[in-house]
């Protein structure tokens, strides 16, 4: 019912169409904005084609071409639709990437798309040869459906470099289709409320069946819809009911997709209304439902109803799914039976802050991340009045104990971070009630901004709901009185930041040719116990002197003439820095006989910095925190790093850190900087700059099933070899499962 409008609305004749014809293919966030692109094109006089409804032949049309396994499938068949509108005859395509919806829920706390949904048009454009056709035009390019001026700036831009339009069409355009995507969505909600309405009526059954968007399509769907119709029962998309239902905030989970608002919506809706059941579909591979699950389960659960979830994929074989239907309708004919009624609670929590009066004698935990960095940073915050204590390495344990507490299909690094917090919780080192929990979020649109609210989850399914966990972001995601991010302790932070990265440089550089075995780690704990005591005053001078001195004796440390193979580690933040993540890749790769060269941990922080310059340009947002974000650039590489970057040009055997701005460079040719989840552009720009510098081969390390790394990481490995065709890259998943002989061997 949702897209009956677009398929006769305003369809131009050939002959009407000035501009020509343009497809779009049916696939991933085109499902959410079919009404929104087909009206604004139509608008602009072109004839649009969409493509069909999927099926296993469009999947096949496009399957060569696929750079990841583990992705979801309707990711997977978004090749094959791009190749259907190419096998038709159609060269200019448009497939946007949508990295913010439209804001439809007053309080959640962002608008995100799921950095697939959001940025798949780029797999697209770096493994589909057929796009390098000269007469082939496809637009990706980075939108953002939340501002209006700003999305008919950037459309002006976009579309004038290929048609004659005028900012006068694309301004007319952009409101008509603004109108109908409203009009749509009032259509679906009309049908809803009728729907509703004739199961009162009637008394009948309805189920409630979440999916995301792109849900509807029948092959990704496998006719779930129909087979629940065939039950004599009901079924309602959570966007034809969402609007009747209130989300009671805050929630245990940081409420940031725009889908995910919606579907939390309905389902508090439906757990108060006796005709309603809830199923939610979940694709394989989609690590967001990870929290989008959890969540719907508590919201129906925690009021005494049924909850049910179906995870799909290729396979389309429903038995299973018929049976946990059967299974679901059973139930709820015994309830009716024994007349149970709905008894719906909140499903809001109350979050405990962290006090100034907690200050004075609470024990705060740190997880670990970068043994190499995190050793430096408990002086910085001690001199600032919290008492924290960095977690040990803990190695496997750490992943068994997150995995009793998290979602499975969560990722990696949130269950070895839930584990090092809940194994020291209840080690009985710590008195309960006199302890913390901090831990950062960037409030980006991968699920890791959620680990506070995994982290939330493990304390209350242990009874500690009573332990703090403070918020550490540059935003202020999270006000707790009792911890503020001073300058003080931004100076110390980041001077702690930069000594880790200078000793991962010099360290990694030289052990592996020492001539003395055991000189460079001697020499690097008697410069690291000297910066550690330095960061309890912070001077700026001594700061200088030691990075000076630093270099200066690792640079006359007595090292062989050998020639060893230089390798690269990329990928994910924890998964590259922390040992017992990534199976303790630095010490493997020197035991082969190899030099490991890992970039630095501050260049993540100026990649979140440069995001909000990118975004104030492209998506409408603050200029105002882009020039703040320009300005911390400039003092971090020329005030606090400009020392190293001196030293390091005048030493004889290392190389000095890139600059943010020639990394951007650097990532550009090959992926939008528009990329922002997760690592993002920053991922494909460590690797171009490795390969620059000298060190072409590289180890990618990923969570299994990391959703931006589908794009950003193996996804752009067969454009870097084209461009750089020394590079040897592999891509290695790291998951609780995952075998380390298989690991071992392909590296």
């Amino acid at each position: 019912y949702k897209y009956k409008r677009i398929f006769g609305y305003k369809a131009l004749k050939p002959d009407e169409a000035k501009r020509g014809v343009i497809g779009i293919p049916r696939v991933l966030n085109m499902y959410e904005n079919y009404p929104f692109w087909y009206t604004f094109f139509t608008n602009l006089s072109f004839r649009v084609l969409l493509s069909p409804k999927s099926s296993r032949k469009i999947y096949e049309l496009g399957i060569e071409s696929i750079p990841s396994e583990s992705e979801c499938y309707p990711a997977k068949i978004a090749h094959g639709h791009v190749m259907w509108l190419l096998k038709k005859g159609i060269n200019t395509i448009f497939y946007p990437c949508v990295p913010y919806e439209e804001d439809q829920m007053e309080g959640a706390n962002n608008h995100y798309n799921c950095p697939i949904v959001t940025s798949y048009a780029e797999n697209i454009k770096n493994n589909m040869e057929e796009l390098r056709d000269p007469n082939v035009l496809f637009m990706n390019p980075f939108l953002a459906l939340d501002n209006a001026d700003a999305l008919k700036v950037r459309l002006y831009d976009e579309l004038s470099k290929h048609f004659d339009v005028t900012k006068e069409e694309i301004d007319h355009a952009v409101d008509e289709a603004y109108k109908e995507a409203a009009q749509v969505r009032k259509d679906v909600q009309a049908k809803g409320e009728e729907t509703l309405a004739y199961l009162a009526e009637t008394g009948k059954m309805g189920i409630v069946l979440c999916g995301r968007p792109y849900h509807i399509d029948p092959e990704i769907n496998h006719g779930i819809p129909e087979l629940i119709n065939s039950f004599g029962i009901a079924v309602l998309s959570e966007d034809s009911i969402c609007h009747l239902g209130h989300v009671e905030r805050p929630l245990i989970v940081s409420d940031q997709w725009m889908y995910h608002s919606r579907l939390y919506a309905a389902a508090n809706y439906a757990k108060k209304n006796k005709q309603l059941e809830v199923i939610q579909l979940n694709s394989f591979g989609c690590g967001l439902d990870a929290v989008t699950t959890d969540q719907v389960n508590d919201i129906m659960t925690n009021s005494g109803r049924i909850y049910t979830v179906l995870k799909i994929d290729e396979v389309n074989n429903l038995g299973a799914a018929r049976i946990r239907i059967r299974s679901l309708i059973a139930a709820v004919k015994i309830r009716n039976r024994k007349h149970i009624e709905p008894h719906p609670v909140p499903a809001n929590i109350e979050k405990v802050e962290f006090t100034k009066e907690m200050k004075k004698d609470y024990t705060i935990l740190i997880p670990q991340m970068s043994p190499i960095h995190f050793d430096l940073l408990t002086p910085a915050f001690r001199h600032c009045g919290y008492n924290v204590e960095i977690l040990p390495e803990m190695g496997k344990q750490a992943v068994d104990t997150g995995l009793k507490y998290v979602n499975n299909d969560a990722c990696y690094p949130s269950l070895i971070v839930v584990g090092q917090i809940m194994t020291a919780l209840t080690s009985g080192k710590y008195d309960l009630n006199k302890t913390a929990v901090i831990i950062s979020q960037t409030g980006g649109g991968c699920r890791a901004t959620n680990y506070i609210g995994f982290i939330r989850r493990a304390l209350a399914k242990n009874g500690y709901g009573q332990i703090p966990v403070i918020s550490l972001s540059v935003q202020g995601i999270e006000k707790n009185e009792g911890f503020k991010f001073t300058p003080a302790l931004l100076v110390r932070a980041l001077q702690g930041v930069i000594y880790g990265d200078l000793f991962m440089r010099v360290l990694y550089r030289v052990r592996p040719y020492e001539k003395v075995k055991g000189s460079a780690n001697h020499l690097h704990e008697v410069w690291k116990k000297r910066c550690i005591k330095s960061l309890e005053k912070a001077r700026y001078g001594e700061f200088k002197k030691n990075i000076r001195g630093i270099i200066r004796d690792f640079d006359r440390l007595p090292i062989t003439d050998e020639k060893k193979p230089r390798v690269g580690i990329v990928g994910e933040i924890l998964v590259k820095f922390l040992p017992d993540a990534n199976n303790h890749l630095v010490e493997l790769l020197e035991s082969e006989g190899a030099e490991a060269v890992v970039p630095d941990l501050l260049d993540f922080m100026l990649y979140c910095f440069y995001n909000q310059i990118y975004k104030a340009e492209h998506l409408g947002t603050s200029k105002k925190t882009a020039k703040i974000s320009a300005l911390g650039i400039w003092a971090i590489e020329h005030i606090l790093r400009g020392s190293a970057v001196k030293a390091f040009e005048e030493s004889k055997h290392f190389d000095p850190p890139t600059s943010i701005y020639k990394i951007v460079s650097y990532a550009e040719p090959i992926v939008s900087i528009g990329n922002q989840t997760g690592e993002g552009w920053f991922l494909t720009g460590e690797m171009v700059e490795l390969i620059k510098e000298g060190v072409p081969n590289i180890v990618c390390t990923q969570p299994f099933g990391c959703l931006p790394n589908h794009v950003v990481g193996k996804g752009v490995i067969k454009a870097l070899r084209k461009a750089y065709p020394s590079s040897n890259i592999v891509a290695i998943d790291y998951d609780p499962g995952a075998s380390e002989v298989n690991q071992l061997n392909r590296i």
